[in-house]
């Protein structure tokens, strides 16, 4: 599976969001973000969005550190 997984788990975990709290934040069941961070399904590009916004919307520097992890230096 994808680099999408990899860079939320560490979000998740760095900056100490629960997978609850994102789910709510996206208005998405908590196994949809179970299933992104354990990498056993891919977020779509549109929902790789909706990731950003509801990061920011709980910790904006968690956002960006999602956007670098994910997308790196074309961001």
């Amino acid at each position: 599976m994808g680099k999408a997984g990899k860079a939320l788990k560490q979000v998740l975990e760095t900056y100490e969001i629960s997978q609850y709290s994102l789910s709510v934040a996206m208005d998405v069941e908590r196994n949809n973000v179970y299933r992104w961070v354990n990498e056993k399904r891919d977020p779509t590009a549109e929902t790789v969005v909706e990731i950003i916004r509801a990061l920011k919307s709980l910790n904006p520097e968690s956002a960006n550190a999602f956007m670098q992890s994910y997308l790196g230096d074309e961001v």
